[in-house]
């Protein structure tokens, strides 16, 4: 029996810019072609005349959102409370009205069991909602649903719930570096495979 069949979730960490998206867009691929059902959102960076303005949330159905631009000059929030990271103004409501709805569908009983759910990623920004860190804990929790997530690598203070994710005994954490990116595709494609039988097993 692998040891790996104690796990139920899995998590790519490494520095931004290393390719973390990319390899779970691979997994997905591979996945979908195996016959796994994939639901989630992943997130893009958006660029304009070569330089980035900000993010896109993209559901795999393909709806695609804001979740962050730059602040272009010093305009009025509207009396709106304003949610920064760094130089980017985060769209909650845009983040909340695509991202939350997809966690609707992650319980055995919405037919979320024998699928892979893809959360990229648990930053700074998402977590911003608390509606979000709810709806992640709960589908880690969810006995039917596989995570296959991003996190950051630790900067300055640590992100709550980056940290609860980090700590969990049933998450497999892969770190991707430029060195590995390559290779890691297959060990995170035979850990998903054993985290499927084995909640599949515990239904």
């Amino acid at each position: 029996m692998l040891k790996s069949a104690m796990f139920k979730h899995v998590f790519l960490t490494g520095p931004p810019g290393v390719g973390k998206t990319t390899l779970v867009q691979k997994a997905c691929e591979a996945l979908v072609s195996s016959g796994v059902g994939v639901e989630g959102f992943y997130t893009e960076e958006v660029r304009e005349g070569g330089r980035r303005v900000g993010f896109d949330v993209v559901t795999l159905a393909g709806e695609r959102g804001h979740l962050s631009r730059i602040r272009e000059g010093a305009g009025a929030s509207h009396g709106r409370k304003e949610y920064m990271v760094g130089q980017y103004v985060v769209d909650l409501p845009s983040f909340e009205s695509l991202a939350l709805p997809l966690f609707r569908h992650t319980g055995a009983a919405d037919g979320g069991s024998g699928k892979v759910f893809i959360i990229d990623e648990i930053g700074k920004m998402e977590l911003f909602s608390q509606s979000f860190i709810r709806a992640v804990r709960q589908t880690l929790d969810s006995s039917s649903c596989t995570i296959l997530g991003t996190i950051p690598v630790p900067k300055g203070k640590p992100l709550g719930l980056v940290e609860e994710v980090r700590s969990r005994r049933d998450v497999k954490v892969f770190t991707v570096s430029k060195e590995n990116r390559n290779a890691v595709l297959q060990d995170i494609l035979t850990t998903l495979q054993e985290c499927l039988k084995h909640n599949s097993q515990n239904q």
